[in-house]
């Protein structure tokens, strides 16, 4: 019973992020790009990791059952039809054209944040432990996108205090995810393997084809080596909190 608890106050804190938009105004955006472009090398490194050394290892070795993996690619590809066909696309700079519309944006979003709700609550259900590591590994890659979708509610014409409140909106939509995704797990005996697998093909498919493509478009060396420093170090910190954080 104390995991509904863990998921709701998880959801709560991740969903608050939708305000760090607010803060952008008081930066120039020369430092602004150059903090983003450190939080999408970490949250990417975070992404990989917490996929191959705590998502895909927790969920192959609960359930015994190598659907698991089928699960992941099945996953990745998912994730690619929508980005594709959708439009569901992560921004991580003020201005993006793939979110013109921005009700079109704040729609994606909602649905990103409830699948996000769902992940965080089949972890929890899986071992408190997993879900502080997924918490933590969508609240890191909540803070550019939700700079970048603060960003483009604003770039469709959105006043500043209706752009912040349409866009907490969308975020909370992750609150409902985590409920329902609690509930799910006690009338689908594999709903848990399945929405862990979502959440590792997810993670995969964003990090490697969103995130780093991103890092690939900087030309300096020395900020180039820098990214892939941080990025690297999102994946021993994800390493680290399964060695240290072990049941």
């Amino acid at each position: 019973m104390s995991e509904i608890f863990w998921i709701l106050g998880a959801t709560v804190i991740v969903s608050l992020a939708s305000f760090v938009g607010i803060f952008t105004f008081a930066m120039k955006e020369e430092k602004l790009l150059k903090i983003l472009q450190f939080l999408v090398a970490f949250s990417a490194g975070t992404m990989m990791g917490g996929a191959f050394l705590n998502l895909l290892p927790e969920a192959a070795d609960k359930f015994n059952d190598d659907s698991v993996y089928l699960a992941v690619v099945v996953s990745f590809a998912i994730f690619f039809l929508v980005e594709k066909f959708l439009h569901w696309r992560h921004c991580h700079k003020e201005h993006c054209e793939a979110h013109t519309f921005g009700y079109l944006n704040l729609l994606g979003d909602g649905l990103h944040n409830f699948i996000d709700g769902l992940i965080i609550a089949a972890a929890f259900m899986t071992d408190i432990r997993l879900g502080v590591i997924v918490t933590i590994t969508v609240a890191l890659h909540e803070i550019p996108q939700e700079i970048g979708d603060f960003g483009v509610l604003l770039y469709a014409g959105f006043k500043k205090w209706r752009a912040v409140a349409l866009n907490f909106v969308a975020a909370s939509t992750i609150i409902l995810g985590g409920v329902a995704g609690y509930f799910l797990s006690f009338y689908a005996e594999k709903a848990t393997m399945y929405l862990l697998s979502l959440a590792a093909g997810g993670f995969i498919y964003i990090a490697a084809a969103d995130l780093l493509p991103e890092l690939k478009k900087e030309t300096v060396l020395r900020k180039s080596v820098l990214s892939f420093l941080i990025f690297f170090g999102g994946i021993i910190f994800m390493y680290l909190i399964k060695i240290f954080g072990g049941e």
